[in-house]
């Protein structure tokens, strides 16, 4: 019993996950700064504030709607994602070796040229 919960604890997909939620909760801190320094200064230029929570609120029956709760939502969304790709995956894809064309996927038909080939080779 003890050697399969050891075996599990160091199988490296739960080392992985485990680096990767250490690592994507200090990352969350880089993210958050990047549109609190960045980002939502442009929004403020844009709306007058970079909270538009205010925006299209209403009162229907004593019940209050905003939709500038979801606009706020949606673009806190977008503003991430844009930080995210724009100022992070962008510079780390152009920081990285171009693939080797051995990388590079095969089509079906050159796999299964392949395939023939070798059968050919072995029925000899």
């Amino acid at each position: 019993m003890l050697k399969g919960y050891r075996d599990f604890i160091v199988r490296g997909n739960v080392i992985d996950l485990a680096v990767g939620v250490v690592m994507g909760a200090a990352f969350k801190t880089v993210v958050d700064n990047l549109i609190a320094g960045i980002l939502e200064p442009f929004l403020a230029v844009l709306f007058g504030e970079p909270d538009i929570s205010h925006v299209g609120t209403f009162v229907l029956r004593d019940v209050e709607f905003s939709l500038g709760l979801v606009l706020t939502a949606v673009i806190n969304f977008l503003l991430v994602a844009s930080a995210v790709y724009f100022f992070i995956v962008t510079p780390i894809n152009k920081l990285r070796p171009a693939a080797d064309d051995a990388d590079a996927p095969v089509s079906d038909n050159e796999l299964l040229t392949e395939i023939r080939d070798l059968l050919k080779i072995q029925q000899k």
